[in-house]
Parts: structure tokens; C-alpha cells; sequence
């Protein structure tokens, strides 16, 4: 839990800061608030759809919860976003993780 009060500390200062939320997010996951990490993840995606690395872990975090159509659309739009960064890295991270959970 400390962890998560200082990334909140920082997030007094800078409360927009995707990495920060991104951060938060993780660490709530580690403590199983799966919730609040939901919340986060979907928060900073809404505010910034380039944010390549939350559409992994929202779409892992919907596997987890037994939201397959969920995890499905997630893995789809961050691959979408990730062709358009060029981040083939990225793309391919996401793709792989799609056709396990597709096929």
C-alpha cells in the first residue's frame, strides 16, 4: 500500500498524468482492486487513446474477469493504435496476446 500513496502523492501535483495513473493502475491490480485499476485504465484511454501500453493490462484485467468481448474490443483498438504509432513492438504484444485468446 505504500507504493500506491506515493504514486497518489505525485498524482496531487499531476493529476492528468498518464503515467502516473498507469502506475496506480498496476499497483491496485497487485492488491486485487481490479475495480479501481479498471477505473484508471479506461480513464486515461478516454483522455488519450495513444496511451499504447494501458490497452494491454484493461484487456489482461477483462480475461481475469471472465470478459472475453470486452478483451476482444480492448486487444482490437490498442492494436488499431499501435499501427497508427508504428509501435510494431507493441502491435505485435497486443496481436499475440488476441490470437491466444481468440483462437
Amino acid at each position: 500500500m505504500e507504493r500506491i500513496e506515493k504514486i497518489k502523492e505525485f498524482l496531487l501535483q499531476n493529476p492528468a498524468d498518464n503515467f502516473l495513473q498507469h502506475a496506480l493502475a498496476l499497483e491496485y491490480i497487485k492488491v486485487g482492486n481490479d475495480a479501481e485499476a479498471r477505473r484508471l485504465f479506461e480513464s486515461i484511454l478516454h483522455r488519450d487513446p495513444t496511451y499504447i501500453g494501458s490497452y494491454y493490462h484493461l484487456a489482461k484485467l477483462h480475461e481475469r474477469n471472465d470478459a472475453v468481448n470486452l478483451a476482444v474490443g480492448v486487444y482490437e483498438k490498442g492494436m488499431e493504435q499501435a499501427k497508427k504509432a508504428g509501435d510494431n513492438h507493441a502491435y505485435n504484444e497486443l496481436k499475440s496476446a488476441y490470437e491466444e485468446l481468440v483462437y
